[in-house]
């Protein structure tokens, strides 16, 4: 079912009146989830109930590792992450434990991750969680996929999702850009379209 940001935050407030909840959003590359996520986390927070974000990039693996492995090229396709620390961490919000909970945030700056550079507070209500493959309908990401009390999908055709991507590399060199947009990220967008699970929304961007 389509549903509008103002649906998504009526839900989400109403789902937090029986305690914090955990919130997939996911979606294709330059869908606009970070913005999306951001909003609604703003959106709650004026209405008083308190939220935050957890970006899923946090859990990439470093380039170092990548290199290692011959993954370099394929940086951000499913192979490329830490699913069992994100799963560690997401079981450790699901049990609400007592004090801070930090997680790793990635830098785009250097490309890489900071350890324990965000924070989930004891009062934060709504969690949103915001990552490509948080609905992936494969092994392990399935697992991920239901430690969710709300999952959101959030898309956009394939052209915009091209043009967005092509922005995001405008520091490299335009065939660079190409190669990296039509090589990998593309890739990536059209196995999270076609390999997703059910969403209880989706929101087009």
């Amino acid at each position: 079912m389509d549903l509008t940001v103002a649906d998504a935050l009526k839900l989400l407030r109403g789902r937090a009146r029986d305690g914090r909840i955990l919130v997939a959003l996911a979606g294709p590359p330059g869908a606009g989830k970070s913005t999306l996520a951001s909003g609604l986390a703003d959106g709650l927070a004026a209405e008083g109930v308190a939220a935050c974000v957890v970006p899923m990039d946090g859990f990439h693996l470093d380039d170092a590792i990548l290199d290692e492995m011959g993954w370099r090229p394929r940086k951000g396709a499913p192979h490329t992450y830490d699913v069992d620390g994100l799963r560690s961490l997401l079981e450790r919000l699901r049990r609400g434990a007592n004090g801070e909970i930090f997680y790793p945030v990635f830098d785009r700056a250097t490309e890489s991750a900071r350890a324990a550079a965000g924070r989930v507070r004891p009062n934060d209500r709504v969690i949103i969680v915001e990552g490509n493959y948080l609905l992936l309908d494969e092994p392990e990401w399935r697992e991920i996929a239901a430690l969710f009390d709300v999952k959101i999908m959030v898309t956009a055709p394939l052209d915009t999702l091209k043009l967005r991507l092509l922005d995001r590399w405008s520091d490299l060199e335009p065939q660079a850009a190409l190669a990296k947009v039509e090589g990998n990220d593309l890739n990536n967008a059209e196995l999270v379209l076609s390999r997703s699970l059910a969403a209880d929304m989706t929101i087009s961007a």
